[in-house]
């Protein structure tokens, strides 16, 4: 194998991991390992649940590849991943998988403890299997109910911690469970034409743009609400306060826009928006939680 070769093969197998979705699973998690201690996490624990736990999503993300090819084939946005181009093969992506799932299972299994390796690897199979096989192509509102699977990475870095499930952990899960659907109907939108090609039940599919567009109003607002449960809850301050009701009505007013200007243009800043809200809302909680600002 040539060096061009071999770096474009380890290019497909990163490609195999969505390194960017990955990237944000890890942060969240990050950010749940931080927010379980009072001050600097053991370096163990957190060295290892963070490979751990990026190992496993990015086992997660080759299945979805593996079992999504032939749909991925003919959507724009997908037909350049590493199976349909014929890069690599499905008997190598089901051996990466296998082979970074076990990893992952062994390293938080020995390393962290066997609660939150029992979390990662349901929310592993719920996003790979149970949201890839059955719900994507059962019902609308797939995303929803799948968001479960997304929405666990500050719960695992919590108990990778702690080794218990906090109230707090479940606040984070709550967040990004209220998050995801915005999130990804604002994708839907503007890749419906694709995801009607290959009878994939999205919500702008099956039930109109128009519809899609005020869920995506109505789930913004919740989630603004869902936002302010931290600071009301005493786990969090002012900065995060502040911060959430910014970015929360920063959200809003994307979905607002989508209300008005009705294109794919004002749908993918939504979407692109959505990225970055999440990001802040988690940097947020935890700049409060290590600088808290008081009034006194």
């Amino acid at each position: 194998m040539t060096d061009k070769s071999a770096a474009l093969s380890w290019k497909n197998y990163l490609e195999l991991c969505k390194p960017r979705v990955v990237a944000l699973i890890v942060f969240t998690a990050i950010v749940g390992m931080l927010l379980a201690v009072p001050g600097v996490p053991p370096m163990d624990n957190f060295i290892y649940g963070t490979i751990g736990i990026a190992l496993a999503a990015s086992s997660a993300a080759a299945i979805n590849h593996f079992i999504d090819q032939k749909a991925d084939a003919e959507m724009a946005r997908t037909k350049h991943r590493p199976l349909p181009m014929g890069e690599l093969s499905s008997q190598h992506v089901l051996i990466f998988a296998g082979v970074i799932g076990a990893i992952a299972m062994a390293l938080l299994i020995i390393k962290i403890n066997a609660l939150t390796a029992f979390l990662t690897f349901l929310s592993l199979i719920g996003y790979a299997v149970i949201y890839t096989v059955y719900l994507k192509k059962m019902t609308p509102q797939n995303i929803v109910i799948g968001g479960a699977a997304g929405a666990a990475p500050p719960v695992l870095g919590w108990t990778a911690m702690t080794g218990d499930v906090h109230p707090h952990a479940l606040l984070l899960f709550l967040i990004i469970f209220v998050w995801t659907p915005p999130h990804f109907w604002a994708l839907a939108i503007a890749r419906r034409e694709e995801y009607a090609k290959v009878e994939i039940p999205m919500l702008p599919v099956t039930h109109g743009v128009e519809f899609t567009r005020l869920q995506i109003l109505l789930w913004t607002i919740l989630l603004l609400v869902t936002t302010l449960l931290p600071y009301l809850t005493g786990m969090s301050g002012l900065i995060y306060l502040v911060s959430a009701v910014v970015f929360g009505l920063g959200f809003i007013y994307f979905a607002v826009q989508m209300m008005r200007k009705k294109d794919n243009k004002t749908a993918m800043r939504t979407f692109g928006y959505s990225i970055v809200y999440l990001m802040l809302i988690f940097a947020a909680l935890l700049i409060d939680h290590y600088f808290p600002l008081s009034l006194s």
